[in-house]
């Protein structure tokens, strides 16, 4: 019986939890000075955060990206495979960064780190920029020396402590300054925005991230027909001479023997080689023309479109904290801090003073 009374006795009423709610409610009430010095605080640390604090500049490129349309060559494939003409070997890296994956090389080491080694103005690049207006020289004083660092030299001479503040520079751009990104997924429309507290900074990292990437993906997307254009278009150079040759060969072999005697078979045995040999590289010089005419149809349609809407332009867009918003963020937050520190202290008042 004892045992059952004990269970009994430990349990918690509907009852006692009103009752405790009820006195927590009038005890955080009975401090209400000690929330309004804490909400004050709050106001002042709010307002003046919201006055010093550095506004944030947003630099935004927005550019339309149309990949190229290979539905197009249908109609050229079919009058090719008449001619005997395989268009396979043509075809152009369907399958390279389309779509999306140009937004992640936006994001890739290779790129931004080309950026930042791009000049900021005519004695400054944008990575010395960078360095001295987030004051890394002084954060990152005991792991590097930045001051002894220059990044002016060509980026195949660069020590390692130099590569890894690169990376780790370009890593902080990414995670924290860089937003890529494609609002409408059924639009080809992409927006790139860096956001820095250094105005100047912003605008110029933008443009120049932006003409780089976008000039890498247009030779990469293109670099396969372009490759065989050139070598398609050497070979009929190489073709042609030899085909001039042999015409001007056959001019002279009949300047010399005019009018060759019928009766004598031997006389006219060079003209005939020559001949053939000229009805040789005629028939191969036409089958490669036809070649490179449809390699140029397939280039230019393997070429995407890339078109440039809206660019930063001074000033730019910034996002500032208002002092309302300041203040009353500032007010809840401190407040919230009171009630914390009151319900321990009071906890600790009811649990451990009185043991």
């Amino acid at each position: 019986m004892n045992g059952q009374q004990h269970i009994l006795d430990d349990k918690i009423t509907l009852k006692e939890v009103i009752l405790n709610v009820r006195g927590w409610i009038s005890f955080f009430l009975g401090q209400w000075k000690f929330f309004l010095l804490a909400a004050t605080v709050g106001i002042v640390l709010g307002a003046l955060v919201s006055i010093f604090k550095k506004p944030v500049y947003h630099a935004e490129t927005t550019f339309v990206l149309e990949e190229s349309d290979m539905g197009g060559m249908g109609q050229v494939s079919g009058l090719a495979s008449l001619l005997g003409i395989n268009l396979g070997s043509m075809s152009g890296p369907s399958g390279i960064f389309q779509g999306e994956n140009i937004m992640e090389l936006y994001k890739s080491d290779n790129m931004l780190g080309k950026t930042l080694l791009s000049p900021f103005d005519e004695n400054t690049l944008l990575i010395d920029r960078f360095i001295e207006f987030n004051e890394l020289d002084k954060k990152w004083k005991s792991k590097v020396d930045l001051a002894s660092l220059n990044f002016s030299i060509p980026r195949e001479n660069f020590s390692v402590t130099q590569d890894s503040v690169v990376k780790e520079i370009s890593k902080l751009i990414r995670e924290k300054h860089l937003v890529v990104e494609k609002p409408n997924r059924k639009l080809s429309i992409i927006y790139v925005t860096i956001n820095s507290k250094d105005e100047a900074f912003a605008k110029v990292f933008n443009e120049s991230m932006v003409e780089r990437v976008n000039n890498f993906y247009l030779e990469t997307k293109t670099k396969k027909t372009a490759e065989n254009l050139t070598i398609l278009q050497t070979q009929a150079d190489s073709v042609r001479a030899v085909l001039d040759e042999n015409l001007m060969e056959y001019a002279n072999m009949a300047d010399r023997i005019p009018f060759p005697n019928a009766l004598i078979q031997s006389a006219t045995v060079d003209s005939r080689k020559k001949q053939v040999d000229i009805q040789a590289a005629s028939a191969v010089f036409a089958e490669i023309t036809k070649n490179l005419e449809i390699a140029k149809v397939n280039h230019r349609n393997n070429s995407p479109l890339i078109q440039i809407i809206d660019s930063p332009r001074f000033p730019l867009k910034s996002t500032r904290i208002k002092i309302l918003k300041g203040t009353v963020f500032g007010a809840a937050m401190m407040v919230f801090v009171a009630m914390v520190f009151l319900y321990f202290r009071r906890l600790y008042r009811l649990h451990i003073e009185e043991s």
